[in-house]
């Protein structure tokens, strides 16, 4: 099972990321360190906490919402001097949770470590499948895939032969929206921040084009050149100035899902669309949501998105960094367009 030696002794060494205060402005490395703990390989009597060994973790922009003394939107905030927490999947080491047992391979918020005691196995969902790359359960096969599902499909109503526009679309949603509407019958268009990912859209995952938003001094111009006819469906991952120019080509009773914003993660204070009096005009329709309110449907959509893969209806581009070391420089790339695809890190080996 891979843990004999360890299991050996009564603790292992246990090396954590840990947030050292509060951030302003743009995350760094330098504001997460490394320490190196003592856990004792036991669990309270009477519990049904869960003791794993994280495998993979993932770096998400919704996490730098929790870097601030501020509520988050979606968990609650990091405290500093502790480990940071989010998406992993581990192997189970020891569990008292019914639904668990040794060796399970799970998936849900695990900390930021090299083990992680999940009390009463809290958001923890046991792999089906192991016929797929584990770190999928961090990407297109975990919450991001969950959300790109959700939101293109049920929020947005698509047709056939509409006009579909996705911002940041080479991350870790946005080159699922895009591949779901491709399948769908829809003209998609991404929008990236380098020439590399412009390719990987337009070359890899099968987009009708893509652009780089860094090299276009008007993105109102932009989006009118390449959407002539209108903008009907607008994946939202962005927010601010790309915001205001979709705005201005989107049709008449066209639909917007607000997955996220990250151009405004890191300012102390927030900015108004100017242009907002054209969702009335225009009568838009603007979803916000939480992929919280929707993992009833997890298992409809694994099911589905699984078998996509296996015929190779669907590819997914991931971005992995090696080492638990690599963790705060991963997670800060995020916010410099390092990554190309989702960023994953592997901790280590099964």
């Amino acid at each position: 099972m891979g843990f004999s030696t360890e299991m050996a002794s009564s603790e292992v060494n246990n090396k954590q990321v840990i947030l050292k205060d509060y951030i302003t402005g743009m995350p760094k490395a330098s504001h997460m360190s490394l320490k190196s703990t003592k856990l004792p390989l036991q669990l309270k009597d009477g519990s049904q906490d869960v003791l794993a060994k994280n495998l993979y973790l993932s770096c998400d922009p919704y996490m730098r919402g929790c870097m601030r003394n501020f509520p988050s939107y979606f968990t609650p905030i990091f405290t500093p001097g502790l480990v940071i927490n989010g998406y992993g999947v581990a192997k189970v080491v020891i569990s008292n949770h019914p639904d668990f047992k040794e060796d399970d391979l799970v998936m849900g918020i695990t900390g930021w470590e090299e083990y992680s005691i999940i009390p009463g196995g809290n958001q923890l969902q046991k792999i089906k499948y192991t016929d797929m790359p584990l770190s999928y359960y961090l990407g297109i096969l975990g919450m991001p895939g969950l959300t790109a599902y959700v939101g293109f499909y049920d929020l947005t109503s698509p047709k056939a032969g509409e006009k579909v526009f996705i911002s940041a679309a080479s991350g870790a949603v946005g080159q699922i929206v895009g591949q779901f509407a491709k399948m769908h019958g829809c003209y998609v268009v991404g929008s990236a921040g380098s020439k590399d990912k412009v390719e990987v859209l337009k070359n890899r995952l099968g987009f009708d084009d893509a652009f780089n938003y860094k090299e276009e001094s008007d993105l109102h111009a932009t989006l009118k050149r390449y959407f002539p006819n209108g903008i009907d469906i607008y994946f939202e991952n962005v927010g601010g100035e790309m915001l205001e120019a979709v705005l201005e080509n989107m049709n008449h009773h066209g639909r917007i899902a607000a997955c996220g914003m990250i151009s405004e993660y890191n300012r102390e204070e927030g900015r108004g669309v100017r242009n907002i009096s054209r969702v009335i005009s225009k009568r838009i329709n603007i979803r916000g949501f939480i992929i919280n309110d929707y993992w009833h449907m997890y298992p409809q959509f694994v099911e589905k998105v699984r078998s996509y893969i296996k015929e190779g209806k669907i590819v997914y581009v991931e971005d992995i960094a090696d080492g638990l070391e690599n963790a705060p420089a991963a997670f800060a790339g995020l916010f410099e367009g390092k990554n190309i695809g989702k960023q994953v890190v592997r901790v280590c080996d099964e």
